[in-house]
């Protein structure tokens, strides 16, 4: 690793992650603050819930979920929280190399006596830095959260820390994947569109999938892999999915080293 790239990586997405942060403690917070008001309403919430199509109560995932609980009404928000995550760190791996390749100041990085390696080690390790603390402040925002506003209702905190544990692998596909479609791609011009197109296009996934019913899709979509209400309804992950999830986010990094050390950087003519 290079400390002066690391430096310079990180401090460029400061914005980002303090921006990512705010918006995700906003999430939070607010809905988690109306969590007394649908625990209170338990019957009529589930009876309310129950009109709504299976089809569409299984493509937000709420077939097996019970808003009434904390740990119930938790996973709701944790799917969209989870959304947001992956969008921030679906930006961050187009990001990675693509920036600096579209800006046509590459050649003058890899100009350093420093291997490409390093260089892309570097990088990998200053957007994993930003994205714990966006993590971390998912984890501090959930506890209190809870502690605010459950009031005397029982949760199993045990659960909970799986499910917020999960972020770190959720957070590393979309990293990795994101980061080879980008080595792979021609030339990423914008970061945006790309990252979006990923986020929601695995959310969408695991809504058809929720739909239909189709095992395929749970095998594609990391939002299936690591499901909120089947952590919550069976207190652990599902032990193949979340392996094809690492075996993913490892071949994408493997192919992204051995692309990045091979790759054509473009350079000012």
């Amino acid at each position: 690793m290079n400390a002066n790239i690391y430096r310079r990586e990180f401090r460029n997405r400061l914005k980002s992650v303090l921006i990512w942060s705010l918006g995700l403690t906003f999430l939070i917070v607010f809905f988690f603050s109306l969590f007394p008001v649908f625990a209170d309403q338990a019957a009529l919430m589930n009876e309310f819930m129950a009109r709504y199509p299976q089809e569409l109560r299984a493509a937000f995932g709420m077939n097996n979920m019970d808003l009434a609980t904390v740990l119930g009404f938790y996973s709701f928000i944790f799917m969209f929280v989870q959304l947001c995550l992956a969008i921030q760190a679906s930006n961050y791996g187009f990001g990675l190399v693509s920036i600096e390749e579209s800006e046509l100041t590459a050649d003058f990085l890899l100009s350093k006596p420093v291997s490409r390696s390093q260089v892309l080690t570097s990088k990998l390790l200053a957007a994993l830095t930003s994205l714990t603390l966006t993590n971390l402040v998912v984890w501090v925002c959930s506890f209190v959260a809870i502690a605010l506003f459950r009031g005397a209702r029982a949760y199993e905190p045990r659960t909970l820390l799986l499910l917020l544990l999960s972020i770190v692998i959720f957070q590393l596909f979309f990293l990795s994947v994101g980061l080879v479609i980008s080595l792979l791609v021609k030339r990423v011009r914008s970061v945006t569109p790309y990252g979006l197109g990923l986020g929601f296009g695995m959310y969408v996934l695991s809504a058809f999938s929720g739909v239909f019913g189709e095992v395929v899709l749970e095998l594609v979509t990391p939002f299936k892999h690591l499901d909120a209400p089947s952590i919550i309804q069976h207190g652990a992950y599902d032990t193949p999915l979340v392996l094809l999830n690492v075996a993913v986010t490892v071949v994408a990094l493997a192919v992204s080293y051995w692309r990045y050390i091979r790759r054509d950087i473009p350079a000012v003519s």
